[in-house]
């Protein structure tokens, strides 16, 4: 082979361009490598070692998502030093820690203890509440491995739930570090870090604080970016489960950037809303586009407009309600003049429903006093 942009995996020619590494050339030519760590657009670690190939000549098996690709490399994904790498790495993970997904112990009495102690630790005698959701348990069960090889290690630190939104498990905790360069990279709010070292490491916000004591602003980006079952969305915990909902991608109304999202249904009600990765954001959302999606199936909801007589509210229809208050502004204009009133519009409808807000103003009520919520 000539001394070009050329590189062989899996026996496939392929071409790459400088500064790549051997994941994003595989993943473009849909040959599969797992990840544990690996976030995209954020700096590859090699952290998790999942992602280890071999490479001809090379001492050492290489972390793809870190190893720059370069001209005449010859790499194979999956040989048989390569699989027993990450079977070794993947029981290490899933013998430390409430990782109760099936895939951990033969024996019975074992594992009845074992989940005991997770039941305890969790306060539900349900199993992983990402069950189905995990990429762990996606390879454990690829590769065909438990955790018994190895000596279990029980929960080190508790489960913080002292905030509204988000549940953050330590004990199923592999520190692949995706939260936190979701949070640092990614989002730049700087609100977690790895803390402490060797056998007591874990992830910690404002020196070993909890989340609502920190700068975390709840975006959510470290729940969406979590593999395993370490942080985990505080109302759908144990309460929803992946294959009950159905996903619908629609544009967050919140503001005017234009969001994707998509809305995870369960009997025609959202209970979790995650990131399209598209454009404009690119899966990332803020608090209020993540987690302020209660109102949509509220049991406060209006669903009839209501008419106060006599200090209390009676039902009317749209037609009624809609004459009265053309009434009232026909009243208030006429009596006090148009500039006695004023009209505020939002960002989080049209530039045609905004546009029309404007023409009612100038032309029905015959004021200028328009304004838009951006500017308060």
């Amino acid at each position: 082979m000539e001394q070009t942009n050329l590189m062989v995996i899996n026996g496939n020619e392929l071409s790459f361009e400088p500064g790549e590494t051997i994941l994003e050339v595989a993943r473009r030519a849909d040959i599969d490598i797992p990840t544990l760590c690996h976030l995209k657009g954020a700096t590859p670690t090699g952290a998790c070692r999942i992602c280890v190939v071999e490479v001809e000549g090379a001492e050492n098996l290489m972390t793809a998502c870190s190893t720059p690709a370069a001209a005449n490399m010859v790499v194979r994904t999956e040989s048989a030093k390569v699989v027993a790498s990450r079977k070794e790495t993947l029981r290490l993970m899933l013998s430390s820690g409430n990782h109760n997904c099936a895939v951990r112990g033969r024996d019975d009495r074992d594992w009845t203890q074992f989940q005991l102690g997770v039941e305890k630790d969790d306060g539900s005698d349900a199993l992983c509440t990402v069950w189905g959701d995990c990429r762990l348990q996606d390879l454990a069960y690829r590769y065909q491995v438990t955790g018994e090889d190895f000596k279990g290690t029980s929960a080190k630190y508790p489960i913080e739930m002292v905030n509204p939104f988000i549940v953050r498990d330590f004990s199923r905790c592999i520190l692949c570090g995706r939260c936190v360069q979701a949070c640092n990279e990614v989002q730049v709010n700087n609100a977690i870090q790895f803390g402490y070292s060797g056998a007591k490491s874990k992830i910690i916000a404002a020196n070993d604080r909890p989340l609502k004591d920190s700068d975390c602003v709840f975006c959510g980006e470290c729940v969406q970016a979590c593999p395993v079952g370490a942080l985990v969305e505080k109302d759908v915990r144990y309460h929803v489960r992946p294959w009950e909902t159905e996903k619908v991608r629609t544009t967050c109304s919140y503001c005017g950037v234009g969001c994707q999202m998509y809305l995870h249904t369960k009997d025609n009600r959202v209970v979790k809303v995650t990131g399209a990765d598209e454009a404009p954001n690119h899966g990332s959302l803020c608090v209020k586009g993540r987690f302020g999606f209660d109102f949509v199936g509220s049991d406060q909801r209006l669903t009839d407009p209501l008419i106060k007589e006599d200090g209390h509210f009676r039902k009317a229809t749209w037609e009624e309600a809609i004459d009265l208050v053309a009434g009232k502004f026909k009243e208030i204009r006429d009596t006090h003049g148009g500039d006695s009133m004023g009209v505020l519009t939002s960002a989080r409808i049209t530039n045609e429903e905004n546009y029309i807000a404007h023409k009612f103003t100038r032309a029905v009520l015959k004021t200028n006093n328009i304004d838009h919520c951006a500017r308060l």
